[in-house]
């Protein structure tokens, strides 16, 4: 036969026949009932024999304290104090265990007390609790594991051991000390792992109820995410709107500059102009009074002539006089012959004569006062001249000016009247072809009318705000803008049989019609709601036209409100108001009048086709009166300016006659002193005859002598004829020169005259450039102020950013088209009908919620994967080796039962991956008769069992590392 297979493998043992971690020594003091012990295992099986009460359990208790164990595992007392021997304070054990060489020795020390403390100490030295325990886990010592270490007051314990607990101390006792760590890690990974493979499944599960419900509403979501993309679409076009307005003004700003530089131009050319004409004007007026100084300087070389011709010739006569009397005289010697006495005597009568009628020359005063009244009454009436000059110099720029504003408003009015062409137009091009037409054949027979006639209406009524223009117009019907106005039955039956061929309504307004405009208040209650104007408080037209709108379609109970008003229009339609506008949409409330019920009606806002170029009708009226007023004040002026010339005319008539009577009494003052001054020259010449008659000898030397007195005053007479000859040639040049001077001068005055006339053309045309660039630089800062408020309004509504002017450039480019476009997403959007206005905040919020669980399903998938692996790999070195010391354990287990004739097997209880749940089964069969059945309380008696464990134990023996096993009883 075959040797039986030996029980254990063999061990190598020292010289001294001890295992490393055998005890060599015990030694006890005040310990239990040991007042002091000391004793010395063998190396191979000790047993400790005695009575009861003898300190079989003390020897144990001291072992398994002294190595680290807690007294809670001994099953007696719960304090290390109640181990110290009665009586005493203190106590110690002392334990010496083999070493892994001969040269190593350990000696482990625990010092109690009765106050439950303890103080360890390793080789004398002492030491934390942990480092003993660190000493016995390296030898594999396990005192609280009961399959080394089984106190006989916890055996009863190790009976109630589950298969698994059971292994669990089998998998400490036996084999790797790795066994149990894996074993751990097996039981949480499988843990995780059902974890992980339930949330899967449950992630699973969800992800396709939550894309199954997706899918239903996939369709609602795109029309919602369609609505909400048209509504973001328009909102980035109310974004540009604001700039496209901007850009409007921008461009009216620049077009205002270059007016305004062309007016500046035309300015500086029309100074320019005016300067060159200046120029040459002041250059004639310097050479005219050069001309003049020339003319006045000839002119007082021929008064200078005249007075020395004058005085030759006075000479020239006292000279003839003289000869004239010395031949008288030679003549009265000759025919006389009388005697020297006679003529003496004759001469002294001819002297008393001439002294005679000197004396009797009536006396003449120059008349001084009247002279310097006339010089003075026609200075005054030069400087009167020169006031209506003046005058007249003012009232020509203010008509000129006056003229300048005229044109101006015309030109305005004419403008105007192009807006109001543009909507005439409008009209036609809506479908009233021969509005243009009817407009035509009012403003001719407009003085066959008795009253004023207003019409159409379109052109009557002015809107500042576009938004409003298009609240206006959706709330009138299309026929009111097309119609004729009276305020006359009779010019209504006129236009109306006139206008038949037309197609245009003609209405009567009575202004005795009894309505009554309410005044404009709006309640604190309505503006918080947004609501802050009505629908008559926006336009301007003239009271007639705007009494008919007002009383037709109740415009007074149409009010205004925000985009804050489109979220409280219930609330609105709560306080009384029916009917109200806001930006997006129109709100009308109606009540039946049958079942009294209320229903209500919403609709989109339209832009407005008609009032977009409407033309203010009350400016239009104020620049006729202003033209009116300008040509009344003009005519007025020219009619002024008629009679001030006729006076400068009469003015200067008078003066001319004022200065020739002035030069007549100068002359009759020459007159008469010349006229004196003969008669003196003649008493002289009697009174020198005289005494040459006196002086004389004898007649023919008399004779002689006045020969030669006369001959000598013609020689002189010859000379003053020949020096007058001269002085007649010289004033005669002077004549000439001053003539020609005069007519030079007079030319002058008349190119003057004609140059300042064009000068004055072109100071009119300076005055209105400069008016105009007044103009202009008022529009222009006009512009420039609506520039920098729509830049502003712009800037509020939106910041220009590269993503946002990439944008503007796929939009509309003028304010029609993108307020249009606006209209049209917004309408569109606005017909895209839903049940459940939340559905898209659900769909994106269940597509983040797939999103999230895809995440975590993919996460898990993965963890699931990683987490198999780890198991697997751990399994596949745990299981086996268990199996393979359980199949040890079960060899040796069978093969002790045989021998005392009985059964018994030890198996390994295998669940698969659920390792918490794998444990060991021992079974036995102590009859013939039976079979073998696991060990328990219900097949076994309590000997039965305390074999089978004493023999599970003994089984144990030949596979553990640890060479320390105490057994009790």
């Amino acid at each position: 036969m075959a040797e039986p297979a030996a029980k254990r493998p063999k061990i190598v043992r020292g010289e001294d026949d001890y295992l490393p971690g055998n005890i060599i020594e015990i030694e006890l003091c005040n310990f239990m009932t040991f007042d002091y012990l000391k004793c010395k295992p063998c190396s191979r099986l000790n047993l400790v024999i005695g009575p009861n009460g003898s300190g079989k359990s003390s020897i144990v208790c001291a072992i398994a304290l002294g190595l680290g164990g807690d007294p809670s595992l001994l099953g007696r007392a719960t304090s290390v104090g109640a181990y110290v021997k009665r009586g005493e304070e203190n106590g110690y054990i002392k334990i010496s265990l083999k070493g892994d060489t001969k040269a190593e020795h350990i000696v482990i020390t625990r010092k109690i007390s009765t106050q439950n403390n303890s103080d360890w100490l390793f080789n004398g030295k002492v030491v934390p609790k942990k480092e003993i325990l660190a000493v016995t886990q390296r030898f594999n010592i396990q005192v609280n594991n009961l399959t080394q270490f089984l106190p006989q007051d916890r055996v009863c314990e190790f009976a109630k051991l589950t298969p698994v607990q059971l292994l669990k101390e089998t998998e400490k006792a036996v084999g790797d000390p790795q066994l149990p760590i894996r074993h751990d890690a097996l039981i949480q990974k499988s843990h995780d792992l059902k974890i992980i493979e339930r949330s899967v499944e449950r992630n699973g599960e969800t992800l396709n109820q939550l894309k199954a419900l997706n899918a239903e509403q996939e369709k609602d979501v795109k029309r919602v995410r369609r609505r909400e993309a048209l509504l973001e679409k328009a909102e980035a076009m109310k974004k540009k709107l604001p700039w496209l307005k901007y850009d409007m003004k921008k461009a009216e700003y620049m077009k205002a500059k270059e007016l305004e530089n062309d007016a500046m131009s035309k300015l500086n050319e029309a100074a320019k102009t005016l300067n060159d004409f200046k120029e040459p004007i002041e250059k004639q007026k310097k050479d005219k009074v050069a001309l003049e100084a020339k003319c006045k300087k000839v002119g007082s070389l021929i008064s200078d002539n005249a007075k020395r011709r004058m005085d030759i010739m006075e000479k020239e006569t006292q000279l003839e006089v003289q000869a004239q009397g010395k031949y008288k005289e030679i003549q009265d010697l000759r025919k006389q012959e009388a005697s020297q006495q006679q003529r003496i005597l004759r001469a002294k009568e001819e002297l008393a004569a001439a002294e005679s009628e000197l004396k009797n020359l009536t006396s003449y005063e120059p008349p001084t006062a009247e002279i310097s009244k006339l010089r003075a009454s026609i200075l005054e009436m030069e400087d009167s001249e020169r006031n209506m000059r003046q005058r007249k110099s003012e009232q020509e720029r203010s008509l000129v000016q006056l003229k300048t504003s005229l044109q101006h408003c015309l030109d305005r009015l004419k403008d105007m009247e192009s807006t109001k062409s543009k909507l005439l137009y409008a009209l036609k091009n809506s479908g009233t072809e021969k509005i243009y037409e009817a407009y035509q054949w009012l403003q001719e027979h407009r003085s066959s009318l008795n009253k004023e006639v207003y019409g159409p209406v379109l052109l009557e009524v002015n809107v500042s705000d576009r938004g409003h223009a298009s609240y206006l117009e959706g709330h009138i019907p299309y026929y009111m803008w097309k119609s004729f106005i009276t305020q006359d039955s009779r010019d209504r039956d006129f236009l109306v049989k006139n206008l038949r061929p037309f197609d245009v309504p003609v209405l009567n307004y009575v202004g005795k019609s009894g309505h009554h405009k309410e005044p404009l208040h709006i309640p604190e209650k309505l503006r918080a709601l947004g609501i802050y104007s009505r629908l008559d408080q926006v336009f301007d037209a003239p009271d007639a036209v705007k009494e008919v709108m007002i009383s037709q379609f109740g415009l007074e109970y149409s009010y205004i409100g925000t985009a804050e008003t489109d979220q409280k229009a219930d609330d609105v339609s709560k306080l009384g108001i029916f009917d109200f506008w806001t930006p997006d949409n129109h709100y009308r409330w109606s009540r039946s009048r049958y079942g009294n019920h209320v229903s209500g009606s919403v609709e989109p806002v339209d832009r407005s086709r008609l009032l977009l170029c409407s033309s203010d009708a009350g400016e239009i009226e104020r620049l006729r009166s202003k033209r009116k007023d300008l040509e009344d004040r003009i005519c007025d002026l020219e009619e002024s300016l008629r009679p001030l010339q006729s006076d400068i005319r009469r003015i200067e008539d008078e003066a001319s006659k004022l200065r020739k009577q002035r030069e007549e009494i100068v002359n009759t003052i020459h007159h008469h002193n010349r006229k004196k001054q003969e008669m003196v020259n003649r008493v002289d010449q009697r009174k020198k005859k005289l005494a040459s008659l006196q002086e004389e000898d004898d007649l023919d030397t008399i004779v002689k002598k006045l020969t030669e007195q006369a001959a000598e005053f013609n020689a002189e007479r010859y000379k003053c004829a020949l020096r007058l000859k001269e002085l007649l040639h010289e004033a005669f040049s002077y004549k000439r020169s001053y003539a020609d001077k005069h007519m030079a001068s007079i030319e002058f005055d008349t190119k003057i005259r004609e140059m300042e006339i064009s000068l004055k053309e072109h100071e009119k045309f300076a005055l209105q450039a400069s008016l105009h660039l007044e103009y202009c630089k008022k529009e222009v800062e006009d512009h420039r102020r609506q520039l920098a408020a729509a830049k502003q309004q712009a800037e509020s509504v939106a910041v220009i950013t590269p993503e946002l002017e990439k944008a503007f450039l796929e939009m509309p480019t003028t304010v029609e088209e993108l307020e249009a476009a606006i209209q049209d997403n917004i309408s569109q959007a606005n017909s895209i009908l839903f049940l459940n206005p939340n559905i898209l905040a659900e769909y994106e919020d269940r597509q983040r919620q797939i999103e999230a669980i895809a995440r975590k399903h993919e996460a898990d998938k993965g963890e699931l994967t990683r987490c198999l692996a780890e198991i697997n790999a751990l399994k596949e070195y745990w299981l086996p080796t268990l199996r393979n010391i359980v199949s040890q354990i079960n060899e040796t287990f069978s093969r002790n039962f045989q021998e005392m004739a009985v059964a018994g097997e030890v198996s390994l209880d295998e669940h698969g991956s659920d390792f918490d749940q794998y444990g060991i089964l021992i079974k036995v069969k102590f009859r013939q008769a039976g079979q073998l059945q696991v060990l328990s309380a219900h097949h076994q008696s309590g000997g039965e069992r305390s074999v089978s464990t004493i023999l599970y134990l003994v089984s144990l023996q030949d596979l553990t590392n640890c060479h320390l096993g105490w057994l009790m009883r």
